[in-house]
C-alpha cells in the first residue's frame, strides 16, 4: 500500500464530504503540515478557496463571508502556534452565533509534548467556545475510517449551523509525507455510493403549543403600556413583516437596534422607533413612561440608555424569544425565556391577539411623537461645517444607494449608526462584530461580508483599522470592491465618553487616549488601494460619491478632534432634551 493514497482517500473524503455538506468557501492560510487539507480543497471544483496569510485575518475574513452569505466557512492552518491566532474570531462566531468549520493541522501523536518543532497543545485549544470538538483519528484506508471522515466532516457542518449556529473545531493530526496523490481517478469517491452527501441532517424550528401561546396573549393584552424591543436577529425579510404585524395589533413600539435590519427594507415601519437612545437619556420622559411589558428578540441592543432603561424598571415583566436557547439577559431582569422561532412566534402570537384598548393606543402613539421630536432635533444639532464623525455616519448612510451594505466597526461607529440609521425604505444591511465587540478584525470581516454585499461601506476608527491592517490583503489579492471610511481622531475616541475622561490625568492620553500619529496612504497604496483625505463636507461627498461607483479598494479618510466629538455629541442629547421637554410636558430645561 502507497502510503500517500491513505493519506489522499481519508482526506479527500473528509474534504468531498465539507463541500456535499454545505460548504462552499474556505479560507487557507499559507503551511506545511496543513498541506493535504489545502491541497485537496484546492482541487475539489465545488469548493472556493481564499488565501489570507495572517491567520486572525483569515479567521475574521471567513466570519465575514459566513455572516454575509449565512452559510458555513471552513478555515483551514498548520500546526503550533498559527491555530491560536484563530481564537479571537472563534469567539466572535460563537458569541454572535455564525458557523464556522475550524481545521487544524497537528503533528501525530507521538510528537506532541516532546519538543517536536512547531508542536502546542492544540486539543480543546479553543476551549468552551466551539459548539464541537474532535480530535480527529490518523489517516486510514480502511472502509470504516473513510466513512469516519466523513460522518465527522458530516456532522461538523450540520453542528455548527444548527440553532444556535457557531464554531466547530476538528484537530486533524497527520503523519509525513504531506503531498496528497491528486491523480488518482476515484479521488473523491472513497468511503461513498454515488448519491449526495453521506448522512442527512434535517433540523427544525423550536415551536410551542398554542394553549401557551393563547395564555401568554392573554397576559400581554392585559397590559397597556408594553415594548417590543429587537437586537441583532437573523429571521430573514418576512420576521420583520410578522413583527410589525403583531406590533400593530398589541399597539406595543418597537425599539430596533440598528443591526436587527428593522430600520430598512420595504415593510411597515410606523410603530418602529429609532431615537430611542437619545430620548431614553431624558429623565423627564423615562421617569413618567415606565413599561408594563417587554418582549425581546435577538442579542441586547448596543443602546447603553436602553439597557439602563431596562434594568431602572426590574418589576417590568421582560419576556425573551429565543431559538437558539440562550441566556442573553445582561439586565438579570428577564422574567420569561421562550425557546420558540421569533418568526413563528409572532405570526401565531397575532392570531390570538384581538386588539388593544385605547389606553394602548395612546401609550404607542406618545412614542411615536416623541421618536419624531427627537429625529428632528437629532438634524438641527448634527450638522456642522467642521469635520465631524456624527456627521460623517450620516452622510455616510444617507448616501448609500438600495441594496447597499454598511459594516461599522466597534466603539464609536456602532454608536453613530444607532443614532443616525433613520427608517427608510431603501434595503441597507447593516454589519458589526456584536458578539465580543472588539476592534480586532474588523476590517477582515468587512471585506468578508463584501464578496456577497456589493457595494459595501466600512466606517471604523483608525485604531481598529491599524488593529487589522493585515486584512486588506484579500483586497488586493482578489481585487475586492469596498469603500472603507476611517474617522481618524487619532486614538481611542470612546474613552473620552467614559468617567476616566472626567478625571484627566497626566496618564489619561498614554493609557486610554492613546494617539498614534499615523498617516495611512502608503500602507493602503501598498495593498493597491486609492486613499484621499477628505477635508471638508463637499469634498467627502464628491469622493465618496466616486468609491461606490469605482472598482476596487478605496479608503476615505476624515480627521475629527475627539474632544470636539464629546461636545457635539452631548450638544444633540442636550438639544433632544429640550425639545422632548418642551413639547411633550411644555418643561423648560
Amino acid at each position: 500500500m502507497i502510503e500517500n493514497h491513505t493519506l489522499t482517500k481519508y482526506t479527500a473524503a473528509f474534504v468531498d464530504e465539507l463541500v456535499r455538506s454545505g460548504t462552499r468557501h474556505a479560507v487557507i492560510s499559507p503551511g506545511s503540515r496543513s498541506t493535504p487539507l489545502a491541497l485537496l480543497m484546492a482541487e475539489h471544483p465545488g469548493l472556493k478557496i481564499w488565501l489570507q496569510v495572517d491567520e486572525r485575518s483569515a479567521a475574521f475574513f471567513a466570519l465575514g463571508i459566513a455572516k454575509s452569505k449565512n452559510e458555513p466557512v471552513a478555515i483551514v492552518c498548520t500546526s503550533g502556534t498559527a491555530a491560536a491566532n484563530y481564537y479571537p474570531a472563534v469567539i466572535e462566531a460563537k458569541l454572535s452565533r455564525i458557523p464556522l468549520v475550524v481545521l487544524t493541522a497537528d503533528r501525530p501523536h507521538e510528537l506532541r509534548d516532546s519538543g517536536a518543532p512547531q508542536t502546542i497543545d492544540q486539543v480543546r485549544l479553543f476551549g468552551t467556545y466551539p459548539k464541537w470538538f474532535v480530535d480527529m483519528a490518523l489517516p486510514e484506508e480502511s472502509d470504516d475510517l473513510l466513512r469516519y471522515s466523513r460522518i465527522t466532516a458530516s456532522r461538523a457542518v450540520s453542528t455548527a449551523i444548527a440553532t444556535p449556529a457557531g464554531p466547530v473545531h476538528l484537530n486533524l493530526p497527520f503523519r509525513e509525507p504531506l503531498l496528497p496523490d491528486l491523480s488518482l481517478p476515484t479521488l473523491w469517491e472513497g468511503g461513498r455510493e454515488a448519491g449526495k452527501s453521506y448522512t442527512a441532517v434535517i433540523s427544525g424550528s423550536r415551536t410551542c403549543s398554542d394553549d401557551d401561546l393563547q395564555s401568554l396573549a392573554k397576559e400581554i393584552t392585559s397590559n397597556q403600556k408594553g415594548l417590543i424591543i429587537c437586537g441583532p436577529v437573523n429571521e430573514g425579510a418576512s420576521f420583520a413583516s410578522e413583527l410589525v404585524k403583531l406590533s400593530e395589533k398589541l399597539q406595543f413600539p418597537i425599539l430596533a437596534d440598528p443591526l436587527s435590519q428593522l430600520r430598512t427594507g420595504p415593510h411597515k415601519k410606523d410603530t418602529i422607533i429609532d431615537t430611542y437612545d437619545a430620548f431614553l437619556r431624558v429623565t423627564a420622559f423615562t421617569s413618567r413612561f415606565e413599561p408594563d411589558v417587554i418582549i425581546r428578540f435577538g442579542a441586547m441592543p448596543v443602546s447603553k440608555a436602553l439597557l439602563l432603561y431596562i434594568k431602572n424598571n426590574p418589576t417590568c415583566r421582560q419576556i425573551l424569544i429565543d431559538d437558539g436557547a440562550g441566556w442573553r439577559d445582561p439586565t438579570l431582569t428577564a422574567s420569561d425565556l421562550i425557546y420558540v422561532s421569533p418568526f413563528d412566534f409572532c405570526s401565531r402570537m397575532s392570531s390570538f391577539v384581538k386588539g388593544q384598548n385605547k389606553e394602548a393606543k395612546k401609550w404607542l402613539k406618545t412614542w411615536q411623537d416623541v421618536n419624531s421630536m427627537s429625529k428632528e432635533a437629532i438634524h438641527q444639532a448634527a450638522v456642522h461645517d467642521k469635520m465631524n464623525e456624527g456627521q460623517a455616519m450620516l452622510e455616510a448612510v444617507s448616501m448609500l444607494p438600495d441594496k447597499a451594505s454598511i459594516f461599522v466597526g466597534n466603539s464609536m461607529p456602532i454608536r453613530d449608526l444607532d443614532t443616525f440609521l433613520f427608517n427608510q425604505s431603501k434595503q441597507i444591511r447593516t454589519f458589526a462584530n456584536r458578539g465580543a465587540n472588539g476592534i480586532d478584525g474588523v476590517v477582515s470581516t468587512a471585506l468578508g461580508a463584501s464578496l456577497h454585499s456589493e457595494p459595501l461601506v466600512l466606517v471604523i476608527g483608525d485604531l481598529s483599522f491599524f488593529h487589522d491592517l493585515n486584512g486588506l490583503l484579500p483586497a488586493k489579492l482578489y481585487s475586492l470592491n469596498a469603500t472603507i471610511i476611517v474617522v481618524n481622531n487619532d486614538g481611542g475616541g470612546i474613552f473620552s465618553f467614559l468617567p476616566q475622561a472626567e478625571h484627566k490625568s497626566k496618564h489619561f492620553e498614554q493609557l486610554f487616549g492613546t494617539p498614534i500619529g499615523l498617516h495611512f496612504k502608503h500602507v493602503v497604496e501598498m495593498y493597491g488601494g486609492t486613499f484621499v483625505r477628505a477635508t471638508d463636507w463637499n469634498g467627502f461627498r464628491n469622493v465618496y460619491e466616486d468609491s461606490l461607483k469605482t472598482n476596487g479598494l478605496n479608503v476615505i479618510e476624515i480627521v475629527t478632534n475627539r474632544s470636539e466629538n464629546v461636545r457635539l455629541h452631548k450638544q444633540i442629547w442636550n438639544q433632544v432634551e429640550r425639545t422632548v421637554q418642551a413639547k411633550l410636558f411644555g418643561e423648560k430645561k
